[in-house]
């Protein structure tokens, strides 16, 4: 008999399992999904949802309302997730994605969250959005269910053999040095002269990612900085935030530095560092439509595309 229970972790293996036949585009594994998912902070079993038929898994969802304060973004009370909803081919058209869903939106709405985002949870999210080109069923699902696509954001990524940093880009270094400026690895004597400028100037969730590395005691192989003449940061860039030596980012200038080309010297020296290293491949998760167009000019072609999904609730 099929129905629709709280999830226990007896049916760990077998979710995985299929969530990598249902999400073609986004495999994982176990451990992936202990870290994103059941370890995250604000887990919570009461918004995890499993279909079952008889022993057999055919449906998986779970939604997310914060318990803990993200950043400067706090708790976001009115602010809720559906991270992920997968259901069985076999067992589609039946009710039971419509199901799951319901539970988790009438679970949302009773901690007092008065929106719904699918995908895009802070920090730890599986999908940017909805990719419309690879999962085009759940776009209809999700639309018949009253979610609106708002922001298109795009992974982008770029071939890493046998780069080297184009001339043009060398000149703009050289003139830059000579105003004074420096391109530099990181060491920990700009340790806390980072945290507090990405803080100031980039946000709370980019300190986040360097204070990690420095932890973790990788940040001198994973980031660049920029120096002003006068000695000060006003350019940072890192890459591997999520473990992965090939993913790029986050990269930021100084608000007053923007626009002179300093970004654009440190994504092509940060290009041949990963290059260097044996880094192959650089990407990133998502950048918006001037972001796109910025770095299309830096070689980067777009990998996927993601779609905001949004719903108000009553």
């Amino acid at each position: 008999m099929m129905e629709v229970k709280n999830y226990l972790q007896v049916y760990e293996h077998d979710v995985v399992d299929l969530w990598n036949r249902c999400c073609t585009f986004d495999p994982i594994d176990v451990g992936k999904f202990r870290r994103q998912a059941l370890f995250d902070d604000n887990f919570n079993n009461d918004l995890a949802w499993v279909a079952v038929d008889g022993d057999r898994v055919v449906g998986f969802a779970y939604g997310t309302h914060r318990k803990f304060p993200y950043l400067e973004r706090g708790l976001e009370p009115e602010r809720g997730w559906v991270n992920v909803l997968f259901v069985d081919p076999d067992y589609r058209r039946r009710g039971i994605g419509t199901e799951m869903l319901e539970r988790i939106e009438s679970g949302l709405r009773e901690l007092g969250a008065r929106n719904i985002t699918l995908g895009a949870y802070s920090p730890s999210y599986f999908f940017a959005g909805l990719d419309p080109e690879h999962y085009s069923e759940a776009i209809a699902f999700f639309e018949h269910h009253g979610y609106v696509g708002t922001d298109t954001h795009y992974s982008m990524g770029k071939n890493l053999h046998g780069f080297t940093v184009p001339v043009e880009t060398r000149d703009r270094q050289r003139a830059l040095e000579e105003r004074g400026y420096a391109f530099k690895p990181f060491d920990y004597s700009y340790s806390l002269e980072l945290l507090d400028f990405l803080y100031r100037e980039l946000g709370a969730g980019w300190k986040r990612n360097a204070l990690i590395s420095m932890r973790e005691n990788t940040a001198e192989d994973r980031m660049l900085l920029v120096i002003d003449p006068e000695g000060h940061i006003c350019g940072w860039c890192m890459r591997a935030i999520d473990g992965n030596p090939m993913r790029f980012g986050p990269i930021g200038i100084a608000a007053k530095e923007r626009n002179n080309g300093i970004g654009s010297v440190l994504l092509d020296l940060f290009c041949f560092e990963m290059a260097r290293r044996g880094v192959y491949r650089m990407y990133f998760i998502t950048t918006d439509e001037p972001g796109k167009r910025y770095y299309a000019r830096h070689g980067l072609e777009v990998i996927r595309t993601f779609v905001d999904y949004r719903k108000e609730l009553s």
